[in-house]
């Protein structure tokens, strides 16, 4: 074999030295392009030097330079791999979280038999609840409807935040009778840039975390603050402002089916302050908005606000939670739209309806894994029933019991008994009396 040949094997073996000194600390994207044109580069100087070589029955001196080519290969593997554990690219945090959730529920009803498609029948919802039936019904029902998993994005360096959250609560997507299959629903979406947030989350009038822990989707449903919806909000400090989406629901003039209008040419406005202390929690929010609907006469619009106040009062271990909220027109933000914002008299023009609600819960730590919580909860609507006439709720409250087993930080398995009670304008009323089993695991 030639002199050169042999020192040009020498000068590869050299560069190559130097090079992987001088690649061990760059960027993994720019050092697997590096690799990658090395490998190449390699492999054009193993072609030179078998061109070169003088026949000879000794093995050609190439060896060397094929298993750095191995090397870098597997190198190159290697930093594919890390790219594969990082999808959302250097510089962001990816999460997925959530829980599996089983609902098993046997429930009596006073006043009558609730359809197998109704809502009631897995969540309680107040206005849902038969009235002036002169039977009882029990039914059993079993779901995974309030399972639900989390995507979180976060790239901490730009305060910058995406979100993404399914449940299977809207009964959509199949049925009962062979597969049960639900289809995925959107719960929250939305975006952070620092102090200013878009999409849909829970309204800025809602405090989650006064909600009780209740194993029913809602828990306390009459007497609570509960919208989720597309929103701009800005906070700073204890401070929210937010614009929300505007949707009013009318009874018509002598009561039947409800309205739902969208002809608001303004958004809801919510301002909300928060305050937190070593005694607990403590949030006031107040809600001006704008309702609107279309008729035969034209567009008629009328002004309706509405004021929550809501918190948290640690008591040792324990702790208690209320909500007390109100006013005219406040109608879908409270109870789970039990009443509407507005009713229409005989011209056509929009009448705002008063209602109220809260509720109040006691949280107790028997010991470490076993724990309850007790809670009440009442609606009441100020109908003026010459227009919505005597078939609109007047009054809703409950009564929820618990007690709640955490096998491991992750499994709890739960009872709750629940009684409810709806009365509508006439005078007629209905029962629910509930015993439920949930079992939960978060990830």
């Amino acid at each position: 074999m030639s002199n050169g040949l042999i020192s040009r094997g020498a000068l590869v073996l050299l560069v190559l030295a130097l090079s992987t000194v001088a690649w061990a600390d760059a960027d993994p994207s720019e050092r697997e392009r590096a690799l990658e044109q090395r490998v190449a580069e390699l492999e054009r100087m193993v072609q030179r030097l078998m061109m070169d070589r003088e026949p000879a029955p000794v093995p050609p001196p190439v060896e060397a330079p094929r298993e750095e080519i191995e090397e870098l290969r597997a190198e190159i593997a290697r930093l594919d791999q890390d790219k594969a554990r990082r999808p959302a690219g250097p510089g962001t945090e990816f999460s997925f979280s959530g829980f599996i959730k089983h609902d098993m529920m046997m429930s009596r009803y006073s006043a009558g038999s609730v359809p197998g498609n109704s809502i009631l029948r897995d969540f309680y919802v107040p206005a849902a609840v038969p009235v002036g039936g002169s039977s009882s019904t029990t039914d059993f029902d079993t779901h995974i409807r309030e399972t639900r998993f989390i995507f979180n994005v976060l790239r901490p360096e730009q305060d910058l935040q995406a979100y993404l959250e399914f449940d299977f609560s809207a009964n959509t997507g199949g049925d009962e009778r062979l597969t049960n299959a639900t289809s995925p629903n959107i719960r929250q979406a939305f975006l952070r840039w620092g102090n200013f947030m878009a999409g849909q989350a829970w309204t800025t009038m809602f405090n989650v975390g006064a909600l009780p822990e209740n194993l029913d989707f809602v828990g306390p449903a009459e007497g609570t603050i509960f919208v989720r919806q597309a929103q701009l909000r800005y906070t700073n400090g204890p401070w929210q402002f937010a614009i929300e989406n505007p949707e009013t629901t009318v009874t018509p003039f002598g009561g039947g089916a409800r309205i739902v209008t969208d002809t608001s040419n303004i958004p809801d406005f919510i301002v909300r302050y928060n305050h937190s202390a070593d005694w607990g929690s403590f949030s006031v929010a107040g809600l001006g908005r704008q309702l609107g609907i279309t008729g035969p006469g034209g567009t008629d619009r009328e002004m309706a606000w509405g004021l929550s106040l809501s918190g948290k009062f640690d008591i040792g271990r324990n702790d208690l939670r209320w909500m007390l909220s109100g006013g005219p027109g406040i109608g879908r933000y409270l109870g789970l739209n039990t009443s509407n914002e507005a009713v229409l008299d005989m011209n056509g023009e929009l009448n705002t309806i008063d209602a109220y609600g809260g509720f109040v819960s006691y949280r107790h730590l028997w010991n470490e894994q076993w724990r309850s919580n007790f809670t009440l909860s009442a609606f009441r609507a100020d109908n003026d029933t010459d227009l919505t006439g005597m078939g609109v709720t007047k009054s809703a409250e409950s009564a929820h019991v618990n007690l709640i087993y955490q096998a491991t930080p992750q499994l709890r398995f739960g009872m709750e008994y629940i009684y409810a009670r709806r009365e509508i304008e006439s005078g007629a009323s209905g029962n629910m009396n509930r015993l439920q089993f949930s079992t939960v695991l978060g990830f």
